[in-house]
């Protein structure tokens, strides 16, 4: 997966014959074959969506740097903003661990600067629930006066309060691809034995973490709004 294996390890089942299936990204050697997640669009769909409400000033709360994974959904929102010619602060990139607790903490951090950034993008959705929990003791609502966007679309995301809007990586699709992709290293007559990469999509899902940035226009008429309702 993402947590980093020993090269002699992999060096040792290589030399064996084994037939190994890494995620995000995999030594150059015989036999190995690597599911390339599209972090890229799934994280542009999420930029654009908050950038289409008016948000501008967007943090980014990523898991561990020293892993794949995180690193490549950072680097994919980064690149996903200056798409949109949208300058990140330093301070506005807060390094969690993909866990609850570091979300609590990063979005802690967020809360202490100056000036709260009107939406935050977690790398995941356990950082995300967490950035919710930290938020919640706050005077700070959401969507109201921030907006949070997580990734991976876990079964809890659609029963947090609010339902967490979120990028969907098909766990299922994973998985198929996975044993696909070690079925074609164990299989001499695979119709895609000589496939080295197999493409995992991915997609926003929108559900109600995200809305108009506070003190715009359109966030305004919609509070009046639901205070008549």
């Amino acid at each position: 997966m993402t947590f980093g294996v020993e090269e002699q390890l992999v060096k040792k089942l290589v030399e064996r014959e084994f037939p190994l299936v890494f995620v995000d990204a995999g030594p150059d050697l015989p036999n190995i074959r690597v599911l390339k997640v599209d972090y890229g669009e799934g994280i542009r769909q999420a930029v654009q969506h908050l950038a289409a409400l008016g948000h501008r000033n967007i943090a980014f709360i990523s898991g561990p740097l020293s892993q794949r994974s995180p690193t490549a959904r950072r680097d994919a929102f980064l690149k996903s903003m200056g798409e949109l010619g949208l300058i990140v602060p330093p301070e506005h990139l807060v390094e969690g661990n993909h866990a609850m607790e570091g979300g609590i903490g990063a979005m802690e951090r967020l809360i202490a600067l100056k000036e709260l950034p009107t939406a935050v993008m977690c790398s995941n959705d356990m950082t995300a629930i967490g950035a919710l929990h930290a938020l919640y003791g706050t005077k700070y609502k959401v969507p109201e006066d921030i907006s949070v966007v997580g990734f991976d679309d876990i079964h809890l995301a659609q029963f947090v309060l609010p339902p967490l809007t979120t990028v969907q990586m098909s766990c299922k699709a994973l998985a198929a691809a996975a044993v696909e992709a070690l079925r074609a290293g164990i299989e001499q007559d695979h119709q895609k034995a000589a496939k080295t990469e197999w493409h995992i999509p991915t997609r926003l899902v929108v559900r109600r973490s995200s809305a108009f940035p506070r003190g715009t226009l359109p966030a305004l008429v919609e509070h009046a709004a639901g205070t008549r309702r």
